[in-house]
């Protein structure tokens, strides 16, 4: 590392939260990183960064930051850790975990993930070394944020799909290949408020500069939604049935591509038939939009001469989530807007490279038959779930925490959490994941920060480093970049290096071939052609030339395919709106709707007692879920957790603008800011997930007020999807509001 001087890297978590790929430039004086900013050359952000980049020497330098090991010395929650050496945290995992596996099976051991951080290659590097087949984020209901639309446009396409933003050309857009879409329906998603998976939110924005069209799909009123031709104000859950009667125009009309049908989509007259069942009105009446609204939407968005869709978690929210997105990836389908400019992109590892095996395939490949065969037999929700066996190498984590209460089919003694505020972040049924938690013999926390999760359960906290603290590699659609490390805070150590050292400890034999943590990331890169110190030599980033990593009509060129076909990468070679591959699981091979759980037609009786619907977990530049509560420049923007509540609503629980209240059902109440706002409707209320206070008190019970402003603790569960993925119900709880003067 140079002591001093301005050095690029890319921005993936820690610090920033997100999962990133924004360039940066680090300032650096002997030593210490002093600024930040966006680096004007990168092609990803063109030199823009969010408030939370911004914020990071607040964040790397906080002096409550965790910068060595600690271990517990009192009882759990009491808030009692002494600081120790890496090889004493080391030496203790490794003997704790392996006493563990040698009484109970590997399969006893949990490894558990939140979002953030490029931790999914460094988590299942280790679980696979210690030999747990149980690695998942534990506590999101039904895995719900962004696997289940990744499964449907994998079983669907037999690829991933993304908004065509010219994020795959190096020129953007000045290169003369891109056109930008005509029409694009942000379905879910407030783009300009949050970076989704490997996508820049503002380059929603962009296109809309060069004459984008929005249609917002949005139970809220927000900045896209006041700027879109269409706002389709749907009520929360039900964007199942408003794709179908969208479809149901379509086809109807006889406004979808023909010719692209006939040559490339498989079972249309199925799907023409099945939209039958969803005619406008009837939707309509579903989902609380006027008729005509749904139909001015499909035709405008059927008629584009491009169009595309960018999506967010709500569809994976929804109940039943793979046949919501089935739907959706059918819109896209029969309007053509597959595999052109200005449509769906296909979204393929640039030159390649994939981070860390990411589907039941690629394990396949790397691990072999075998190995994932006998892992497979022990993952916990592989049985019931013939889509979590096959599409995805995940845990299904609903069952997994009632397996952990209850011991049964075995049992559970440990957990490793990395990346994962659990009680203060993604846990639905927050509370009850607290005591399973609490029956385990030996929990490991990674992270940076003391939250919930650390006081109440950590009986050993390794830190991890931030991003400019750090080297890795990122491969997630384009381009392909590394993240340098320039900077060393206290003994932090990366997610990597951590795992790397621990994975040769439980699988010395195994993976001896690797001397070093650059020698695996060059054997990742191998494919590329390319060294990490290449690309170090390259400034940090490289895209992809000609091949199957670029664009466009890369379907009718045979570059989808492993045979060199033209096709897309499924069995038909065509895009399977009847899905034989769903069909092979059990499934419906053929998209439908199912009404939310809790709502006035599924549980008439609860929604006379619990009126509102309460959606939650809008992104926020300033928090990366339940990150950056601690920041200075961050937290004085938004001090208080709130909730938005309509002034007729208000009116009628007489609520005052500011005044603190309960949201409550039948799990309990939480509190909550009044915000008086028309940007929700009168029977729906928005409030913000993710929150605990670093200045209340960190030892049990409090754990930083977790219980008192943790929204999860009155999300139901376990999931509500027959594939295994989705339904986590985080945007459809009901609830009521109670003024808290009111309740003793």
């Amino acid at each position: 590392m140079n002591n001093t001087g301005v050095f690029p890297t890319i921005a993936w978590s820690a610090g920033a939260g997100c999962h990133g790929g924004c360039g940066q430039k680090v300032f650096v004086e002997e030593g210490k990183m002093v600024k930040i900013e966006g680096d004007e050359n990168h092609p990803w952000n063109q030199g823009r960064s969010c408030p939370r980049v911004l914020a990071l020497t607040q964040y790397m330098y906080h002096p409550d930051r965790i910068t060595q090991p600690l271990k517990r010395v009192g009882e759990r929650g009491e808030g009692k850790f002494e600081p120790i050496g890496w090889d004493e945290a080391f030496e203790i995992c490794e003997q704790r975990l392996n006493e563990i596996k040698q009484k109970y099976g590997a399969e006893s051991v949990v490894f558990a993930q939140g979002t953030g951080r490029d931790i999914g290659g460094p988590l299942t590097f280790l679980a696979y070394s210690f030999g747990s087949p149980n690695w998942c984020q534990l506590g999101l209901s039904g895995q719900s944020c962004y696997t289940p639309r990744l499964g449907s446009m994998k079983s669907v396409m037999g690829d991933f799909g993304v908004v065509d933003c010219s994020q795959f050309l190096e020129r953007r857009y000045e290169d003369p290949e891109w056109v930008p879409p005509e029409v694009i329906i942000a379905w879910g998603q407030d783009p300009p408020n949050g970076c989704p998976d490997a996508f820049f939110g503002h380059w929603i924005v962009d296109c809309m500069k060069r004459g984008s069209k929005i249609i917002s799909v949005d139970p809220r009123n927000t900045w896209m939604t006041g700027r879109a031709a269409h706002h389709l104000q749907l009520r929360p859950g039900t964007d199942g049935a408003l794709a179908l009667g969208m479809l149901n125009v379509i086809i109807n009309e006889g406004i979808y591509d023909k010719a692209f049908v006939e040559k490339w989509v498989h079972g249309f007259e199925q799907l023409k038939a099945r939209v039958q069942d969803y005619p406008v009105e009837k939707v309509a009446a579903i989902i609380e939009v006027p008729a005509g609204e749904i139909v001015a939407a499909a035709r405008m968005f059927a008629n584009a001469r491009q169009g595309a869709i960018h999506w967010g978690v709500p569809i994976d929210m929804c109940p039943d989530a793979t046949a919501v997105a089935h739907a959706i990836i059918c819109l896209w389908t029969i309007t053509g807007n597959i595999d052109i400019p200005g449509g769906q992109v296909i979204a393929k590892p640039s030159h390649g490279v994939s981070s860390y095996p990411y589907t039941t395939e690629e394990l396949l490949q790397l691990y072999g038959e075998e190995m994932i065969g006998r892992l497979t037999k022990k993952r916990i929700g592989a049985d019931a779930y013939p889509m979590v066996k096959n599409f995805r190498a995940w845990a299904q984590p609903d069952m997994v925490i009632d397996q952990m209460a209850s011991g049964k089919p075995y049992p559970l003694k440990a957990a490793w959490i990395q990346t994962a505020n659990v009680l203060g972040g993604q846990a639905a049924r927050a509370e009850f994941h607290y005591e399973a938690l609490k029956k385990l013999e030996f929990i490991v926390v990674v992270d940076l920060f003391h939250n919930p999760t650390t006081m109440g359960l950590a009986d050993l906290i390794l830190p991890a480093a931030t991003f400019p603290e750090k080297n890795s590699i990122r491969s997630w659609y384009a381009p392909l970049s590394i993240i340098q490390k320039h900077v060393q805070v206290g003994e932090c150590k990366s997610d990597w290096e951590i795992n790397f050292e621990l994975a040769k400890r439980f699988n010395p034999e195994g993976l001896k071939h690797w001397s070093t943590l650059e020698d695996m990331f060059n054997e990742r890169l191998a494919p590329s052609g390319m060294t990490f110190k290449d690309l170090q030599q390259q400034g940090g980033w490289k895209m992809a030339g000609e091949g199957p990593s670029r664009p466009y009509r890369r379907h009718e060129r045979g570059l989808l395919r492993a045979d060199r076909k033209p096709g897309f990468n499924t069995a038909s070679g065509k895009i399977e709106v009847y899905c034989d591959t769903f069909k092979g699981w059990g499934l419906d091979p053929l998209p439908f709707y199912t009404e939310p759980p809790q709502s006035r037609t599924s549980t008439p009786e609860l929604y006379k007692k619990y009126p509102l619907v309460m959606i939650t977990g809008a992104r926020s530049q300033l928090f990366f879920h339940s990150e950056h509560r601690m920041i200075p420049w961050l937290r004085e923007k938004m001090p208080d957790p709130y909730v938005e509540i309509h002034p007729e609503t208000a009116a009628r629980y007489g609520i005052y603008d500011g005044e603190w209240v309960y949201l409550k059902n039948d799990m309990g109440r939480v509190k909550r800011k009044a915000k008086i706002s028309r940007r929700v409707k009168a029977d729906h209320v928005h409030t913000m997930h993710g929150w605990w206070l670093p200045e209340r008190e960190g030892k049990a019970p409090d754990l930083f007020g977790v219980w008192d402003y943790q929204i999860n603790k009155i999300i139901p569960g376990p999931q509500c999807s027959k594939s295994g993925f989705g339904g986590g119900q985080y945007k459809t709880t009901l609830c009521t509001l109670a003024k808290i003067a009111d309740q003793g």
